[in-house]
């Protein structure tokens, strides 16, 4: 008798729960992705915006607005695919180095995002959480940012992290210092230690890196957590991605071989 398929396997459990399948879980299952063994944290590199406007001969920061269309909906379809855990890299310590007007339109259209898209995230059972240097961006974003994880920070559903002003090295030498200022000796220093010292130490580390726009490299974005993580890039541009390419990037997930620096036979 040949063995069910990974996809019948997982209609089946799901099937057997009391929550039906969603629609994108659907369209995962007739893909051939098993819903019981998805990326239980999905790390995401937006790039593209500006490429993509100014080839439509459109400002980028308007590339950017597109953008945060695109980042709502790429929420909602890992949410009902059944992630738990979404980082987004919305604002590296490095984007300061781009134009005034850029910088600060990138700003202002966060915060307006924070405050608008606050309530739906809350009634869909949305936690948000930042990383990165938070005390140094405008005080409105700040302060949106802040009244949103207040506000979601008993729900259960996805938990949804904005990475604002961050930097992979940044966060290092913060959780160094947060060590040193501890009090532990330089001998008694674990890896372990360092993760519990990072921004959001509770969080898994990501088991997926998705990266838009064809770029190969990691921009400093989660590079202790992301040590083992899976990489897929897509040529697609940020603004134009959509469940196609999550279904994608989680269907070529599932057929890697995760070994962890092991020999698996």
């Amino acid at each position: 008798m040949r063995n069910p398929s990974p996809s019948q396997n997982a209609e089946e459990s799901h099937a057997s729960s009391p929550a039906k399948l969603t629609s994108i879980q659907k369209e995962a299952v007739a893909k051939g992705i098993d819903l019981n063994a998805l990326p239980h944290h999905v790390a995401i590199i937006m790039d593209g915006n500006g490429r993509w406007a100014k080839g439509k001969g459109f400002a980028r920061l308007l590339g950017h607005r597109e953008g945060y269309r695109t980042l709502r909906s790429a929420l909602l379809n890992a949410s009902e695919l059944g992630v738990k855990y979404l980082t987004v890299y919305a604002f590296s310590a490095e984007n300061w180095r781009r134009p005034e007007d850029e910088v600060a339109g990138l700003m202002k259209l966060i915060e307006t995002a924070a405050k608008d898209e606050l309530r739906a995230m809350h009634q869909n059972n949305v936690r948000i959480c930042v990383a990165g240097r938070i005390d140094h961006v405008p005080e409105g974003l700040r302060k949106a940012l802040l009244h949103g994880i207040e506000t979601t920070k008993n729900n259960t559903g996805i938990t949804f992290t904005l990475a604002i002003n961050y930097g992979g090295r940044a966060e290092l030498v913060d959780a160094i210092k947060a060590i040193i200022n501890s009090g532990v000796p330089a001998e008694s220093v674990t890896e372990e230690m360092v993760g519990q010292h990072l921004y959001n130490p509770t969080h898994p580390e990501p088991d997926l890196m998705v990266r838009t726009a064809g770029e190969m490299r990691w921009s400093n974005f989660l590079i202790w957590q992301s040590a083992y993580c899976e990489l897929f890039v897509t040529d697609v541009p940020w603004p134009e991605f959509s469940k196609k390419e999550l279904l994608e990037a989680v269907a070529t997930f599932q057929k890697r071989t995760r070994k962890f620096g092991a020999v698996v036979e």
